[in-house]
């Protein structure tokens, strides 16, 4: 099991890599905005920064507009990811892609039916959100369940899983569990893994305790 940050924060990033915990990166034009800086400047320091993948985002919907920017994308380092949205010109530049050697990840997979699509298409990676599942009331985790066994089932899918939109401790230990390739997880809950209040209690304990050597 791989272990990706998802941010675009560097500080984060180098406080994860402390930890091995950065196999890679995943970004989007969101966590770039957060920022506040050049979009491309801050994919560049990130690829230097990190030897792993590192996903980066088109913006563009149209077919066209998807290769120009992950031709782009593609040449700025060689561990660039070109990260596509699941829809219909998003699966034909998948294909158009694969045929380049140019590695994509089609995001924002919300049923298995579109996750085989992605994997048919040539994706390198299939990026299924199971907490915004969860935000109106579905499974994201048997979505992940649903995904690794149709993947299983049909060894020529050499496409990998990315579960994304991980909201708690919780989803990383029932993702592990599961066996899922890549788990890509905010800062936040990196930190909410490695804090527990027995761990805590027992610190306090032993620090006190430790007074006595005195």
């Amino acid at each position: 099991m791989e272990m990706y940050v998802d941010s675009a924060n560097l500080e984060e990033i180098r406080q994860a890599q402390t930890l091995g915990l950065a196999d890679g990166v995943t970004t989007n034009p969101t966590l770039l905005a957060k920022e506040g800086d050049d979009p491309m400047a801050m994919l560049q320091e990130i690829c230097k920064l990190v030897q792993g993948p590192v996903h980066a985002e088109v913006l563009s919907l149209d077919y066209e507009g998807m290769l120009k920017e992950g031709r782009e994308l593609a040449k700025m380092a060689d561990n660039v990811v070109v990260k596509i949205p699941m829809l219909k010109a998003g699966l034909q530049a998948a294909k158009a892609f694969r045929a380049e050697g140019i590695p994509t990840n089609l995001t924002l997979i919300f049923s298995p039916g579109q996750a085989i699509l992605a994997a048919k298409a040539g994706a390198t990676y299939v990026c299924p959100f199971l907490g915004r599942l969860d935000d109106i009331g579905h499974d994201g985790l048997y979505l992940l369940q649903q995904i690794k066994s149709i993947f299983k089932a049909n060894p020529d899918l050499e496409t990998r899983i990315i579960a994304a939109s991980i909201r708690t401790p919780g989803h990383v230990v029932e993702l592990a569990q599961m066996g899922i390739d890549i788990l890509t997880v905010p800062s936040k809950v990196l930190s909410q893994l490695e804090r527990h209040p027995l761990s805590d209690a027992g610190i306090a304990q032993f620090l006190e305790d430790a007074k006595k050597f005195k």
